[in-house]
């Protein structure tokens, strides 16, 4: 069984922000586009994961409260695993090395910093103990793909009865991940025009 070991975490959990960042933090709230259905789907399937931003207030929020986290716990990182996953700092050894094939390895939360995303829609990140594979390019391997489809469909569209075609999901490539160590992947969900589908999400994430 491979044991992650999670060491003091280097000064690159720092996130500074991006070229881009810079340009979204000079733009008011009210002339940032929030990305809709489209837009997401749009930039999913392209892989430009880079162009999905949050608006401006925010963005600037979650600056300063990275920074104030890394002051308290020495990291994000740290904070999440203490205050969010509840999972052992040092060693976290998963009961399965199939990324999400058991539910003690899982954790479905709420990203308390989504995206800029239009009314309706719902971030969520699931968070495993186990590795995702990855290829020489730092993409998904297919293998890696088709467990997280098949994971993705069993708990959102099956499991809480979800139409497929308002569930997409993405994993970061390492450059663009915010926390880094603990594998994660991203779901999004448009709750639109869905009777109850926040108290459905409720049900799985935290």
């Amino acid at each position: 069984m491979a044991t992650t070991t999670i060491t003091q975490p280097p000064k690159t959990d720092a996130y500074i922000p991006t070229v881009k960042d810079q340009e979204i933090l000079n733009t008011p709230d009210h002339l940032f586009h929030l990305h809709s259905w489209s837009d997401l789907r749009t930039i999913i399937a392209e892989n430009r994961l880079e162009d999905l931003k949050r608006r401006p207030s925010d963005l600037r929020r979650y600056l300063d409260w990275g920074q104030q986290t890394r002051q308290e716990y020495g990291s994000v990182l740290r904070y999440i695993l203490q205050r969010r996953l509840f999972w052992e700092e040092g060693n976290i050894v998963p009961k399965s090395d199939i990324p999400f094939a058991e539910e003690e390895d899982t954790r479905i939360l709420f990203n308390d910093w989504p995206y800029g995303l239009a009314d309706g829609i719902v971030h969520i990140v699931v968070w495993t103990k186990a590795a995702i594979p990855i290829d020489d390019s730092g993409d998904i391997t297919p293998a890696s793909r088709t467990l997280i489809v098949d994971f993705v469909n069993r708990v959102f569209v099956t499991g809480l009865g979800l139409p497929a075609e308002k569930v997409l999901w993405f994993k970061n490539w390492a450059a663009l991940q915010s926390v880094r160590t603990v594998e994660h992947i991203h779901v999004l969900v448009d709750t639109s025009g869905i009777d109850g589908a926040m108290e459905k999400l409720r049900t799985v994430a935290k």
